[in-house]
């Protein structure tokens, strides 16, 4: 139970950082990419932020024992770059820069500008269904 409460509290908090930052705002995300035209920083400030949280977040981690609702971390191992991580990442770019949006801020937007989101969503569900059944480790 607390870990479900810890998880909507943690959901409900990012959703709420993403409305207040303008992240859900296709524009902005827009105006933030188009670093040769009328660029708006503002979003440079965001993800900043989010860096020193991330960062803080590290710092506590490393002196837990055990996290605060599970038995033990369940962290990432670190991999080579390799081609598969550089074309998610082209990817990714491709896509936020088309659509203005992220996997985040997309779900979030189901909420406050639900067709276009919507279409979002259900291409980025279809990507990650196709990856599934074309990436043999992935099946795992």
């Amino acid at each position: 139970m607390l870990r479900a409460f810890i998880a909507l509290l943690s959901g409900v908090i990012f959703g709420l950082g993403l409305a207040i930052s303008g992240m859900m705002d296709p524009t902005r995300v827009r105006g933030f990419l188009d670093i040769l035209g009328d660029w708006d920083p503002t979003l440079a400030f965001v993800m900043g932020g989010a860096l020193l949280v991330m960062a803080a977040a590290w710092f506590i981690q490393r002196r837990l024992h055990t996290p605060v609702a599970c038995d033990s971390f369940s962290l990432p191992g670190t991999r080579l770059i390799d081609g598969q991580l550089i074309g998610g990442a082209a990817l990714f770019g491709i896509g936020w820069g088309i659509a203005g949006l992220c996997p985040g801020p997309a779900i979030a937007s189901l909420a406050t500008n639900f067709v276009p989101a919507a279409i979002f969503v259900a291409a980025m569900a279809t990507g990650m269904v196709v990856h599934r059944l074309v990436t043999p480790q992935a099946r795992a």
